[in-house]
């Protein structure tokens, strides 16, 4: 459509000229005496043309000629640049590569470029950012060359760079850095402390709380440890299953730092009513619980939630919560007797829920239902402690009925377990 409308321009332009100059009788006269001198009018128009054509071409020879200098002073600042982005890209490229010495040499090539731009009044707009990326490339091939004086002083010179508002994402990959560095040298308080200095948005990036969880369980922060494990779980930077083995994993030394049952009891309110609600945990606490001189009835509160679920453990967890609830029947309340013989009439074939409850009647020296349970406990356990302590059981009864031929065959079974 453009290339249309010029060629209507031209050719109205073409009819123009021609019923102007085609006709066009008027001339133009020159007095110069003693001379005259006479033109037409359309060879006096063509001549102001080229006149007009002839001093704008000399002008534009002119201000070419002039501008030379600044045309190659910028040719040279467009190189320097040029040289200087590629010593950043080669710094880049190297460290990737594992040729950390060349990488910091093209580090310090691009910081000697940026410097000389703006000595010469051209740095370039972005140059504290550039400074600090070329800093941090060169303290990171330090690191890599365990090089530590060279790390610690390009670390300073890019926070120093990153620390205008113009480069602050710059300033935050610095700390990051610098905290993962104190995690590889073994020092989680100084990772703790580069963390600490990130504005709050930035720390509770997923990068950064994964440095923070480390710091933490090298520090022996347990508490801090399970909290960040939280939240990176919350954030989805974990499958499902790895932050839950991650939380189950800290619950569990958390409850292991407790020494007194004053102490594991704030450990387990300190859990959230999810992590209380695994059977690993709650088994573990009760058992904790007992081995510190806790009372039974307590750990039989922490474990009813795990009992009233008992269909869906496996054979390994009902066999712990079973050894743990044994451990408190001394004291048994009414409640819990009537618990475990609802259990164990409704799946009687279970060996687990048999053996509690024959341990439940041998504590209320109900014999001969005793040794019914445990008779059949005993044939079906696979858990050789359980197994074991059901032989023992059986023999201490036969003992006491005077049945020796009973009383050494359970005895072997029990040393066999």
């Amino acid at each position: 459509m453009r290339a249309a409308l010029w060629l209507l321009v031209l050719f109205a332009v073409a009819v123009a000229v021609a019923l102007f100059a085609g006709n066009n009788q008027g001339t133009v006269t020159v007095f110069w005496p003693p001379w005259r001198v006479d033109l037409s009018l359309n060879l006096i128009l063509l001549l102001l043309l080229a006149a007009f054509l002839f001093l704008h071409a000399a002008l534009r020879a002119l201000a070419a000629l002039f501008d030379l200098p600044r045309q190659a002073l910028r040719w040279r600042i467009q190189q320097k640049e040029r040289s200087m982005h590629a010593y950043l890209l080669d710094a880049l490229s190297h460290l990737l590569a594992g040729r950390f010495i060349r990488a910091r040499k093209s580090a310090e090539g691009a910081l000697a470029q940026e410097a000389s731009l703006g000595a010469g009044g051209a740095g370039p707009a972005n140059g504290a950012q550039l400074r600090a990326l070329a800093h941090l490339l060169a303290a990171e091939s330090a690191h890599a060359l365990q090089d530590r004086g060279a790390r610690e002083e390009h670390l300073k010179r890019a926070l120093e760079q990153a620390g205008v508002r113009d480069a602050q994402e710059s300033h935050e990959g610095a700390l990051m850095r610098a905290a993962r560095w104190s995690l590889e040298d073994r020092n989680p308080q100084g990772a703790i402390g580069w963390l600490q200095e990130l504005p709050s948005g930035a720390g509770r990036r997923t990068l950064a709380l994964r440095m923070k969880l480390k710091a933490a369980r090298l520090s022996g922060a347990t508490g801090e440890a399970l909290e960040t494990a939280r939240l990176l779980a919350k954030h989805r930077a974990f499958s499902a299953l790895a932050a839950e083995t991650l939380v189950r994993g800290l619950a569990t030394d958390l409850l292991n730092g407790a020494h007194d049952p004053t102490q594991l009891q704030r450990a387990w309110a300190d859990l959230e009513a999810a992590e209380r609600a695994m059977p690993e945990l709650a088994i573990h606490a009760a058992q904790r619980l007992l081995l510190l001189g806790g009372e039974a009835q307590l750990a039989r509160e922490w474990l009813l939630p795990v009992w009233e679920r008992q269909a869906g453990l496996s054979d390994l967890q009902k066999a712990r919560l079973v050894a743990v609830l044994e451990e408190g029947l001394e004291d048994v309340d009414a409640a819990w007797l009537a618990r475990i013989e609802t259990a164990q009439r409704a799946d009687p074939r279970d060996a687990s829920l048999q053996y509690l409850a024959g341990m439940a009647c041998l504590r209320r020296q109900l014999w001969g239902k005793a040794q019914q349970l445990l008779a059949q406990a005993a044939a079906n356990l696979e858990e050789p402690r359980l197994r074991g302590n059901a032989s023992r059981a059986l023999a201490l009864l036969a003992e006491q009925r005077g049945d020796e031929p009973a009383a050494a065959a359970a005895w072997k079974q029990a040393a066999q377990a």
